[in-house]
């Protein structure tokens, strides 16, 4: 029996909880229902709970954004969750001033506790804020991504040479799964797929989704092998080689995971000096990944769930103490601080030895200028010793990077390339122009005498790529008197070639192009921390006929900006704006030192041109965009610089591709949802013009 007080308790206590959550139901919903931006035009909500977020699932292959904002003007609200307002606007002048204020417009607690489940903490630079967010960009100077270029260089050097391979034989020919795969469940009875993969399913973490509730962000299944598809190819003439055959027979490929692992080999060795070897995994068939690689399998995947529970975590901010992980992403979290914490104190240690040679503490902004390891957290590691306090990081901030860095760089830059080797497929004459370019770029002569190389963790630009063919010694130089003379001078002319690459001015307006029409990244939310007034360029009608030249917002708004569709604005763009057109760029129309009227409300003030890719203004001051774009843009241009010399892509143009977007936009066809993630394309090698300058195709392996 209970006595009167324990009886009077347990009477009680489910009464208060009861109540608890009625009064911060009904304080959410008259939050909402008070909010200003309940005045603002909008299409109707076809569902109390879900509000436009299920019609909202495809917007990016059926024009919502667009075709709302003809029908409400540049500024509306659509509805979330229980019918709550959310602002959308593609005025620039509104976007300016929210996006220039990242500290002030954050991203709200759900988008951030899904990026912290894939950052394993909220001190990455995806989801740090304030002070915490300033003392990271360091790591992310111009002279050090510079000193990162040989490590683009070399994984692209070695996917090129993998597909090469590919080409010449029909029997290399496969597709390799997703890198941060895991195995799936057998499939319920009548749900197989009907044209299975040749291996066992694996499942990517971009497609899972355990809720009741269609996801309203993404729901695609994973990128499966598919099946070998023979190339129809001539009987070879006696005495021809394969590889003047394959010039002539593509065959087709399924870029997207070929891609996926390059940038993981990348970031993993640029980011943080953890060699993954996922593209040599692939091209010898293993079944296995690294250890790493799972473990950041099932965090991805676990963090990319959609569940109720973490809407309801939002609404109830007590439910946060009743977060429990299951005993694989227990197991995957400490295997990621494990590794983390090797590597991190593997950095520790050579710093400290570094600050006993030289007597001197080195500044974490002059990391490249280091003879260590110049990878992104050996930076970050440096930054410790920094005599400015406001400098330093602790063990989790450091420890957040590893998997920031691969959350952010890794999709990403896959994405990015894969959408422009598909835009260039599209146009042939575009490929032409840039393969033309690319071609005219002369390559530096080899040393003769051979050069030492350095371990991995330590690139260097006397690192020479490996070819598919021989490579002769230019005969117009003499070799140097010395091996360390070679050194000294084939490093000088490597830089020289890296810091051409970049400035190539087709290949900057086709990367410029192909981020405008594809972002990886095509919305971003913001919530507003205090009552504003945002101004807008166009004024708009509300729905009391009242016109507007400005919006107010109350503390708790959240705010959509519509990145994708304000890319592909025909008020900036052009009637041609959904167009792959290179030449835009060249003709100095929208590049962000002719917009005369910038900084007047007439375009959005993107980091990276007119255009939101990478986010808006500077990644200092409290603006939120992309810390990390220098290293994306040379990453992306070294690969179409290595790729479309000796490659050419092409499409069949009745396989139609769409885009799903869960975090990051990737490819799908239309008529293969069962697929999954995939962008076949046909590949073919291109052999040197008769009329060509020799010493630009020279350590291509073309013939």
């Amino acid at each position: 029996m209970y006595s009167p007080p324990s009886l009077l308790l347990v009477l009680l206590a489910p009464a208060a909880v009861t109540l608890y959550f009625l009064w911060t139901f009904l304080m959410l919903v008259l939050r909402q229902a008070r909010s200003p931006l309940r005045h603002l035009p909008g299409p109707p909500s076809p569902s109390f709970f879900m509000g436009n977020l299920r019609e909202m699932h495809d917007q990016e292959n059926n024009g919502l954004v667009a075709r709302w904002a003809a029908a409400y003007g540049s500024t509306f609200v659509y509805r979330g969750f229980i019918g709550g307002c959310r602002l959308m606007t593609v005025d620039p002048l509104a976007v300016n001033h929210i996006m220039s204020r990242g500290y002030e417009y954050p991203k709200p607690d759900f988008v951030r506790d899904a990026l912290a489940s894939m950052a394993a903490g909220y001190e990455g630079l995806l989801t740090a804020e304030g002070d915490m967010h300033r003392k990271q960009n360091p790591a992310f100077s111009a002279a050090q991504i510079r000193s990162l270029t040989p490590i683009f260089w070399e994984t692209a050097i070695r996917l090129r040479d993998i597909w090469l391979d590919i080409t010449a034989s029909p029997k290399a020919f496969f597709t390799p799964v997703d890198p941060f795969a895991r195995a799936e469940a057998p499939p319920s009875p009548g749900t197989a797929d009907p044209e299975p993969a040749a291996n066992a399913p694996l499942l990517s973490p971009s497609a899972v989704t355990t809720s009741f509730l269609p996801n309203p962000f993404a729901a695609f299944v994973p990128s499966k092998a598919s099946p070998t598809i023979p190339t129809v190819r001539a009987r070879q003439p006696a005495g021809s080689s394969a590889l003047e055959l394959a010039s002539d027979a593509p065959c087709r490929l399924d870029v997207l995971p070929w891609l996926a692992r390059a940038a993981l080999d990348v970031i993993g060795e640029a980011g943080f000096g953890y060699a993954f070897h996922s593209l040599e995994a692939a091209a010898e068939r293993r079944d296995y990944e690294s250890e790493l690689a799972q473990a950041f399998g099932v965090i991805f995947g676990t963090a990319r769930k959609f569940r109720v529970m973490t809407i309801l975590q939002v609404w109830f901010p007590v439910l946060r103490r009743f977060k429990r992980e299951n005993a694989a992403m227990q197991h995957a979290q400490a295997t990621m601080r494990k590794i983390g914490t090797e590597l991190i104190e593997q950095r520790r240690a050579a710093v400290a030895a570094e600050s006993e040679k030289t007597s001197e503490k080195r500044s974490a902004i002059e990391g490249d200028k280091t003879v260590f390891d110049r990878d992104l957290l050996s930076v970050l590691v440096r930054s410790n010793i920094s005599e400015v306090p406001g400098q330093r990081m602790s063990m989790n901030e450091l420890l957040c990077q590893i998997s920031t860095f691969l959350a952010a760089g890794h999709e990403t830059s896959a994405s990015a390339l894969t959408w422009t080797l598909y835009a260039l497929a599209r146009c042939p004459s575009a490929q032409a122009k840039l393969r033309a370019e690319l071609r005219s770029v002369p390559f530096p002569s080899a040393p003769s005498a051979p050069v030492s190389s350095p371990p991995p963790s330590q690139p260097s630009f006397s690192q020479q790529p490996s070819t598919p063919a021989s490579v002769p010694s230019s005969p117009e130089r003499s070799p140097p008197s010395s091996p360390t003379s070679a050194a000294a001078a084939y490093d000088a002319a490597m830089a020289a070639l890296f810091d051409r690459i970049s400035h190539l001015p087709y290949l900057d307006a086709v990367v410029r192009e192909a981020l405008r029409l594809y972002a990886p990244i095509t919305t971003t939310m913001r919530v507003a921390t205090q009552d504003d007034v945002i101004p807008v360029a166009a004024p708009y009608m509300d729905r009391r006929g009242r016109m507007c030249d400005e919006i107010r917002v109350r503390k708790g708004d959240i705010i959509s900006v519509p990145i994708q569709a304000m890319n592909k604005g025909r008020e900036t763009w052009g009637e041609d704006a959904d167009v792959f057109r290179p030449e835009r760029w060249e003709e100095g129309r929208h590049r962000e030192e002719h917009c005369e009227e910038k900084g007047r409300g007439k375009h959005v003030q993107g980091l990276w041109g007119n255009m939101l890719t990478f986010g808006g203004g500077n990644p200092v001051n409290g603006n939120r965009s992309c810390i990390g774009y220098r290293f994306a843009l040379s990453e992306i241009k070294v690969f179409l610089f290595v790729l479309l010399r000796d490659i050419e892509f092409s499409n069949d143009s009745a396989v139609e591709i769409e885009k799903k977007v869960n975090v990051v936009t990737r490819p799908c066809v239309k008529s293969e949802p069962h697929r999954g993630n995939q962008m076949p394309l046909y590949i073919r090698r291109v052999l040197r013009s008769p009329s060509s300058d020799p010493r630009t195709d020279r350590h291509f392996g073309v013939s």
